[in-house]
């Protein structure tokens, strides 16, 4: 299922852990390019300071990795979490270079942002505790989150939860928390809203979790909620993550709302 003549570019940050968009989730968009940057603080960037990591220069570090592999096109975003505020932030900078996005869960107001808020209180050790804590038991993070442990999602926990030192954890903390909490995001949404087709996706279990208002959802292009699944929806169901991104960038399935069976 081809993405028009766009290429997707997923961001996937987040304090709970960085959800990495698996080969079973991209398989369904292929051959259209897509793009997973390891952000700023992340990955092979793991060596950034804490006092550089915000929400513009995420975006920013985003617009760059497009720029490389995409010079001067428009990309399909996806964010995840904290990602859908980077995403967000992104279309509202580069409306021009933003074909849609797909917010599965993104943070629309403080609210959102519970555990940001949790971490952003803590002092660096306490953070650095927290994250060694879940790296020495993924298991017991994958079902603090609803989500019942097999070696596959084992496997993929333990990537996600080494992808991100403590440091970038706690620095995205307290970034969200001053972003979201400001008072030009409401606005900078809705600005969204109106230049760019704007998916929602929920997980059914945490939907009700999501403080997504009522004009967000008349607003949207579509929205959807994944059965049997929670917030970290690509890494409980990723074959069926993908395979509704392949449907809602397809430009047939815009202006949609549905429950996949």
């Amino acid at each position: 299922m081809r993405l028009a003549s766009h290429a997707g570019a997923c961001t996937r940050s987040g304090p709970t852990g960085a959800l990495m968009f698996a080969r079973a989730t991209l398989a369904p968009l292929h051959p259209a390019p897509t793009l997973c940057p390891d952000l700023h603080g992340y990955g092979a960037d793991v060596r950034a300071e804490p006092g550089t990591i915000t929400i513009d220069t995420q975006v920013e570090h985003l617009r760059a990795a497009i720029d490389q592999a995409l010079p001067g096109g428009r990309v399909h975003l996806v964010g995840h979490s904290v990602g859908g505020v980077i995403a967000a932030a992104f279309a509202h900078r580069f409306p021009e270079r933003t074909a849609s996005l797909v917010s599965v869960e993104g943070n629309f107001s403080l609210s959102d942002a519970f555990w940001s808020r949790q971490l952003a209180s803590k002092t660096a050790a306490e953070v650095e505790q927290i994250v060694q804590a879940d790296r020495a038991d993924p298991g017991r993070w994958l079902r603090a989150g609803g989500i019942e442990p097999t070696r596959e999602r084992l496997r993929s926990a333990t990537q996600d939860l080494a992808y991100q030192p403590a440091s970038t954890i706690h620095a995205m903390a307290r970034t969200v928390v001053e972003y979201t909490a400001g008072p030009d995001y409401q606005q900078l949404l809705r600005d969204v809203f109106e230049r760019v087709p704007v998916h929602l996706v929920a997980g059914a279990r945490s939907r009700a979790g999501w403080d997504v208002p009522a004009w967000a959802l008349s607003a949207a292009a579509s929205y959807t909620e994944l059965p049997r699944t929670g917030h970290m929806v690509m890494l409980e169901a990723p074959e069926e993550f993908g395979a509704l991104l392949a449907g809602l960038l397809a430009p047939a399935s815009a202006g949609q709302d549905s429950t996949p069976e």
